[in-house]
């Protein structure tokens, strides 16, 4: 797996350079040069919209629960993951739930506030993804991103259908019968988590206020990440109404979502970018010192979030990469 990972992050990189040379490595790099300390602005920004997913996270569980920080932690943790390592998108996820077991979270909740968690954020991601092509059909602008965004759409659709479904599969009894042949004739432990995480599933999805204040939080951090678009464009002297940076950003995101096989989406994020600010008369130099703008909080939040995580794990990240395997825990619950 992590083969095939690196292979398809080498194969990002290797289209990212192919643009870069392309456009013209020097207007890019003059260009993103003229962000500066400005990019600090970013960063914090994207801990704004990182923290504020951990209260999402956070709500959709009833009290008692754990204190805000430890989501805080956690969600970071998730995020740098996901940004950084080359695993699936999901990657950071999966660990997020077991870091949440293991601070006393009964594994099959921690599991099902997760699953529930990715569902309300791509739900949301549905919706502002439409205020995009609102805005850009609104603007007049003609682009060449209609199959690219239809595609994100499509990708990220499932999400919204998984509201209607889960409670409807909830109550398939039959799932739980499944799960029980399945561990009996494979021998497969973590196939025995599958009740509990039907029944954290059902504790989460019942609860409408927590599920309510999530999609809400959610929606809002969506905005904050058009700010980001909208004060990089100023830093890199190409000012742009706050409409153009939703359309921007919420396009981008479903053009990204195309590339998800490749961590961190390399080379597809900034072929988007070029694409749309093009529809918006922006240079195809700028376009690539953007999306580099938007990924310096990847790195400057994510390396100090991967060390929070192997610090939580008690081990050194040598030990992930060199030994190539985490330690199992008891109970697992399928993580």
């Amino acid at each position: 797996m992590k083969t095939a990972a690196g292979f398809a992050l080498l194969l990002g990189l290797t289209l990212f350079a192919a643009l870069t040379l392309y456009e013209g490595a020097g207007d890019v790099a003059t260009a993103f040069a003229s962000v500066g300390f400005g990019a600090l602005w970013i960063a914090a920004l994207r801990l704004v919209q990182t923290f504020s997913a951990s209260f999402a996270w956070r709500a959709l569980l009833a009290k008692p629960r754990p204190k805000p920080w430890l989501f805080c932690k956690l969600r970071w943790v998730r995020e740098s993951i996901n940004n950084l390592l080359p695993v699936a998108q999901i990657g950071g996820d999966l660990l997020g739930a077991r870091l949440l077991r293991n601070n006393g979270v009964p594994g099959g909740l921690a599991s099902a506030s997760v699953i529930v968690d990715l569902l309300a954020q791509t739900a949301t991601q549905v919706i502002f993804t439409l205020v995009g092509v609102f805005f850009l059909v609104d603007s007049g602008a003609d682009t060449d991103l209609t199959f690219a965004i239809l595609a994100g759409m499509l990708i990220m659709a499932p999400a919204l259908a998984g509201f209607w479904l889960a409670p409807r599969l909830l109550a398939m009894g039959w799932l739980d019968t499944l799960a029980a042949q399945v561990e009996r004739r494979t021998g497969w432990a973590s196939v025995g988590g599958l009740p509990a995480l039907r029944a954290g599933l059902d504790i989460i999805l019942r609860r409408r206020a927590g599920l309510t204040a999530a999609l809400l939080i959610h929606m809002g951090i969506w905005f904050v990440g058009a700010v980001e678009i909208w004060l990089a464009l100023h830093l890199l002297g190409d000012p742009r109404s706050f409409a153009t940076a939703v359309t921007i950003e919420s396009l981008g995101h479903a053009v990204k979502a195309v590339g998800f096989l490749i961590p961190g989406a390399w080379g597809v994020q900034e072929g988007g970018f070029i694409a749309l600010c093009a529809a918006f008369g922006i240079g195809s130099p700028t376009a690539i010192a953007l999306s580099l703008v938007k990924r310096i909080p990847d790195f400057v939040c994510g390396a100090p979030g991967l060390w929070l995580w192997r610090r939580m794990e008690g081990s050194s990240l040598s030990e992930f990469f060199f030994r190539d395997k985490l330690a199992p825990r008891e109970e697992s619950h399928g993580l």
